[in-house]
């Protein structure tokens, strides 16, 4: 492998005209397509193998163009202090308004609050809800500002008038101000760490190209394989965090190389073949775990996961193709490391770095230290033990959004549960009386604990299939509603002459939880267990990739104890602006663990293959994890803080999903940096001595050697230095 990438990184820097007209003209054919390729249409959700979702199918076979999945909108009328809705001005007012929104584009039906009786009892809150024929995220950005105008005429009267519903759930903006301020402070650090402002330009320039390139790529297919734009801001995040990451790996060991003596092209060929060793085998555990996401059997997750993965393979690419070329480009410009620390003579200073010392430190106090790590951790994790998953509502909103507050004169006027209705589906197709099925149904319901209102059944024109409305009494959130749904599905379903299903997005929600919650275990089974044989592979060790995968889970349960503290809990969510806590949104789990574990896993190879390569090169175990920090501690930490940074960067956001991402992304990679592979790591390889590099001799031989120490290069320069050895090799 190091021998393989010596002579890719070489050829690159030598070429590099050619390696730089190949990139540009990929961006280019990307750019182009993304910009004449067809709009994405509507972004179908489903969650197969759930019962919500064989309810919403036999809704689509059973009710043809009811549009059971497309988006609802509701928009919420309070008349002022002292008069009713039912006053007659402001039920023209309402009539007027419902007669605006009926003319609008994609919109089924608009219902009348005054004949559907959605006014509260004390007279002073009314509502109307409006069907669409698209689902909410394939609606028009012209359909939800008509919805969210439609009420201005109604506000001029006096009336408080705000809209809610998953119609106004657009894909939420992520970028903006935090990726900006992300993308500073990683500019910023990258000049600290390399020492110039050119050295510090490639990561951010080749990591934007590659993102480019993989955003555009995704735009492209987009129509063709049904993908959402929450695709395109995984893989933007993602790619951006693993491109910046990879370029720093092998333009800071350049900087060392050169550092060593060796002229530029040299240089460029082992930065390749050792870092980029090292960035090959972190790329393809970042892989793993993306592609992994396909064990959920969720579409969405699974296009989501192979996008992202596939804008990592690109970023691999540019890091071992573009960067050795623009170093070409950079020449002189870029200089060795430490040499401005050197003295005017050349000789340099003696004092060891900051790694060094942190290194020598964890050495001389092993297991004090391990101890206090695991235990620090293992301390953060406990509120794991009270997480409870949910998937967000309007009710998670900030109060100044004009959903949270429909969501809250709803729930003044008609009580919690209003906002999550359940709906029943009855399939008495093979019922011998389908509409006194359906009657036992609704009777049943009503005898359940948390239920307000049952609506009578609805039926089809065949007559065999029925749906019902339930309003439970407490909000969509809650362990209460979720009990409601399982006791109607268990203790209701099994007394009726037909077939019972609960859907609706309450339902919906409470089956992607569940979906996610269980494919958890084998999720994590495939990733760790995959990365784990591929760590062997690179380590030749059993008890240093065993290490990894239990640091990493170490790292996850605190970020998300973390994660519970403040959103579920509220801890210091005034200072995170945490307006309203609740259930933690159920794929952040399974999300965390994919992208948190492929970032850890970048470095613990970037950090411990140095550890490696000292070792095999003849050093002492603890000789070498004091050379391994010496000469990667700088690098891990600017790789840490870029990444805190960029994922820090969306905690501004308004969006509590978005605001809960980045937190947790930043908490986890500050965990497993900072306390797991600069703290945890080192002093396990300082207990184990030896015994850490240990690989039983029969699964030696077995194992492929893919050198990522660069062994075969140190072999190829001292063969290169023997003359004789040359002239025997001509003779041959």
């Amino acid at each position: 492998m190091a021998t393989f990438l010596y002579k890719l990184g070489r050829l690159a820097f030598r070429r590099r005209h050619f390696v730089a007209l190949i990139w540009v003209a990929l961006l280019t054919l990307a750019g182009v397509g993304a910009a004449s390729a067809p709009a994405a249409g509507s972004t179908s959700f489903s969650i197969p193998g759930t019962e919500a979702q064989k309810a919403f199918d036999l809704l689509e076979q059973r009710f043809p163009g009811a549009s059971a999945d497309g988006a609802t909108g509701r928009m919420v009328f309070k008349a002022p202090e002292g008069e009713k809705m039912t006053d007659a001005a402001h039920k023209a007012t309402v009539a007027k308004t419902v007669k605006e929104l009926r003319d609008g584009s994609e919109v089924v039906s608009v219902t009348d609050p005054f004949t559907t009786g959605a006014v509260s009892k004390d007279g002073t809150v009314a509502y109307l809800s409006v069907k669409y024929d698209a689902p909410a995220v394939g609606l028009k950005d012209a359909t939800r500002d008509a919805l969210e105008t439609a009420g201005d005429d109604a506000r001029g009267t006096g009336l408080t008038v705000d809209v809610g519903g998953d119609a106004l759930q657009a894909q939420p903006d992520a970028g903006g101000v935090g990726e900006a301020i992300g993308l500073a402070i990683a500019a910023v650090v990258l000049v600290i760490t390399l020492g110039s402002m050119i050295a510090a330009g490639l990561p951010l320039l080749t990591a934007i190209i590659g993102v480019a390139i993989g955003v555009s790529t995704i735009t492209v297919l987009a129509k063709a394989l049904d993908l959402g734009s929450t695709t395109s801001t995984l893989a933007a995040m993602i790619g951006l965090a693993v491109g910046i990451d990879y370029a720093l790996f092998i333009v800071s060991r350049y900087r060392a190389e050169l550092a060593e003596g060796r002229d530029r092209e040299e240089a460029v060929g082992r930065a390749t073949g050792t870092a980029g060793s090292a960035v090959v085998f972190a790329g393809l555990t970042v892989v793993i775990a993306l592609a992994g996401l396909a064990v959920v059997n969720v579409p969405m997750l699974t296009k989501m996961g192979l996008a992202a993965a596939g804008t990592v393979v690109i970023a691999v690419l540019i890091a071992l193709t573009m960067i050795p070329a623009l170093l070409g480009y950079a020449g002189r410009k870029i200089r060795p490391a430490g040499e401005k620390r050197r003295k005017p003579t050349g000789t340099a200073l003696a004092k060891p770095n900051l790694g060094t010392r942190w290194a020598s430190f964890v050495i001389r106090r092993p297991a004090a230290v391990l101890l206090l790590g695991v235990v620090g951790l293992g301390t953060i994790a406990l509120p794991v033990s009270q997480l409870e998953l949910g998937l967000p509502d309007d009710g998670s909103q900030p109060t100044s959004t004009t959903q949270r507050r429909a969501y809250d004169l709803l729930s003044e006027g008609f009580g919690p549960g209003f906002n999550g209705p359940l709906m029943i589906v009855v399939d008495a197709q093979n019922s011998d009386d389908p509409k006194a099925a359906a009657t036992t149904v609704t009777d049943g319901i009503k005898g359940l604990k948390d239920v307000v209102t049952v609506t009578p059944a609805t039926f089809n024109k065949a007559g065999d299939t029925a749906t019902i409305t339930v309003v439970p009494d407490s909000k969509p959130s809650s362990t209460e509603t979720e009990d409601l749904v399982h006791a109607i599905r268990d203790d209701i379903a099994s007394k009726a002459d037909a077939d019972v299903l609960v859907t609706g997005t309450t339902a919906m929600n409470i089956d992607f939880s569940q979906k996610l919650s269980d494919a958890l275990i084998p999720y994590l089974a495939l990733v760790v267990g995959l990365a784990f044989l591929l760590l062997i592979v690179v380590f030749r060790s059993i008890l240093v990739p065993l290490k990894a995968a239990l640091g990493f889970l170490l790292s996850v349960l605190a970020a998300l104890g973390a994660v519970v503290a403040v959103f579920q809990w509220g801890w210091l969510g005034g200072v995170l602006g945490v307006e309203e806590t609740g259930p933690i949104m159920s794929m952040m789990p399974i999300f965390m663990v994919g992208v948190v574990f492929g970032l850890a896993m970048d470095y613990e190879v970037f950090l411990v293959t140095r550890m490696r390569e000292a070792y095999v090169h003849g050093e002492s175990p603890s000789q070498a994890i004091v050379t391994g920090f010496k000469h990667s501690a700088r690098v891990v930490v600017a790789a840490a803080v870029i990444m805190m940074a960029v994922f820090g960067g969306f905690i501004s956001s308004g969006e509590s999903m978005i605001k809960m991402i980045g937190f947790g992304l930043a908490i986890a990679v500050f965990f497993d940096a900072f306390i797991v592979r600069m703290a945890i790591v080192p002093a396990v390889l300082a207990l184990l001595g030896r015994r850490a590099w240990w690989l039983p001799k029969w699964l030696d031989r077995a194992l492929p050697n893919v050198d990522v120490e660069g062994e075969g290069l140190r072999t190829r320069a001292e063969k290169d230095a023997d003359p004789d050895e040359d002239r025997e090799l001509v003779r041959v």
